[in-house]
């Protein structure tokens, strides 16, 4: 008896367990080396300050974009011009703000990866072109910003090599957003033409610092990173703000799921990884390219070092007191680098290959033993989880595999008592991003 029930175990954890080989090959490919190269090419452009240079070919924010564009056309002549390359731009008149000195183009560098099934469907990973000093308005002199962020922008480079050589259902855009330091207008106008393109943004990873491993607080850790998120979209109606109150999802927007989603995979295919689920926009009163997605209403999370030391931030070059200032290349960790780079492909291909989520998911239960959902069919999913945890959890800590059903009954779980969403599973195992209840039925 003893042996039969251990058989059974093992089969539960292999039914339950199911991991998607071409992952582990997709951290594998990501080099270090490559990165490395890749931040040192854009720290000798001397800055990439906004408002610098766009004659030079060897400095300033015109030539870092050039080359930038370079290397994606260049990895889609490998892949048979498997991506699409182009630039985004849009005037930022002087007088926008104090950081705007100038009447300035702001140009965003994106490489598509269309999707064969969903070509408007896109998951985005974002890193920063340009970078600044101590005075946010000196575009003259050195700013490497190797690793704020030379560092981002070179991993968004290595994942779209990487990601080339693959296909998917949904498309992935790679892409680096300039005007970051001067009022992130890259992120702005890149929000803006997906809203007038009709693109329909699963999210936005946007990934700005991934290269330092020494905390201006004394720790070191090679493996520890943070996903930021805010709990609900600002965009949401009054009606959706009246609901909360009665039915719960205060921490439960679209772009907390997806650092959950995110959070997830890691723990799956990278558990020497330590993500850190970070309830709050942004670092306490700053901000970063995810923030614009966010305001128009779009799934949007940063990822991140944990351990920042700000004399390497937005300082300038120099000896000070025994301390070196400045966001030289000889602080940032290559092999760290590559790991945050490797969180984005697995996350960005699990979303390209999943089917899209539910648009609509009810749940009903009020004074019942029980809890049902129902939710709207999804075209290409195998099946569907209903997930749910308990309400001061972070994460979705229980699920149940349904089938391919649209309406489910758990029996002897109490609404009161948890949280619940639902993910659509592809025949491949993926899963979309869990969508919380967006309606109540009786």
């Amino acid at each position: 008896m003893k042996k039969i029930l251990f058989v059974f175990f093992l089969t539960a954890v292999h039914v339950f367990s199911q991991s998607d080989s071409r992952m582990y090959n997709i951290i594998n490919s990501v080099s270090a080396e490559r990165i490395e190269n890749d931040i040192a090419t854009l720290a000798n452009f001397g800055t990439r300050h906004t408002l610098s240079d766009t004659v030079s070919q060897t400095r300033g924010i015109g030539a870092a974009r050039r080359w930038i564009k370079s290397e994606f056309d260049k990895i889609s002549s490998d892949c048979s011009n498997c991506l699409e390359v182009f630039y985004q731009k849009d005037l930022v008149e002087k007088g926008t703000n104090r950081r705007i000195v100038k009447d300035v183009m702001v140009v965003n560098v994106v490489a598509i990866k269309r999707g064969a099934k969903h070509p408007n469907r896109f998951i985005i990973m974002s890193g920063d072109i340009d970078s600044r000093i101590s005075d946010p308005n000196n575009f003259t002199n050195d700013a490497p910003g190797a690793n704020d962020n030379a560092s981002g922008m070179a991993g968004t480079i290595e994942a779209a090599r990487v990601l080339s050589k693959y296909d998917f259902e949904s498309s992935i855009i790679f892409v680096g957003l300039s005007g970051e330091e001067q009022g992130l207008f890259g992120g702005k106008g890149l929000a803006a033409y997906a809203k007038e393109k009709g693109w329909n943004i699963v999210g936005i990873l946007n990934n700005d610092m991934i290269g330092n491993i020494k905390g201006v607080d004394g720790v070191v850790s090679n493996r520890d990173f943070r996903i930021f998120s805010e709990p609900v979209p600002p965009t949401e109606t009054e009606k959706q703000r009246n609901a909360r109150r009665f039915y719960g999802g205060e921490v439960d927007g679209i772009s907390r799921q997806l650092a959950r989603y995110v959070h997830k995979n890691v723990k799956t295919y990278m558990p020497e990884m330590n993500p850190m689920l970070i309830y709050r926009l942004d670092r306490f009163g700053r901000g970063g390219h995810h923030i614009p997605f966010n305001n128009a209403g779009f799934a949007g999370i940063r990822i991140m070092e944990s351990h920042e030391n700000y004399t390497q931030q937005h300082q300038d070059t120099r000896i000070e007191d025994g301390i070196a200032y400045g966001d030289v290349l000889e602080h940032v960790n290559f092999d760290y680098a590559k790991k945050l780079t490797a969180v984005n492909a697995i996350n960005l291909a699990s979303i390209a290959w999943a089917p899209p989520a539910p648009k609509k998911v009810e749940i009903g239960g009020i004074v019942e033993p029980s809890t049902r959902l129902r939710w709207s069919a999804v075209d290409g999913a195998a099946g569907y989880k209903i997930y749910w945890r308990d309400t001061t959890s972070p994460t979705w800590d229980n699920y149940k595999f349904v089938g391919n059903i649209t309406e489910h009954t758990l029996e002897g779980i109490v609404i009161d008592n948890y949280f619940f969403g639902v993910a659509a599973v592809g025949k491949n195992g993926h899963e979309s991003p869990v969508v919380f209840p967006n309606a109540v039925f009786r």
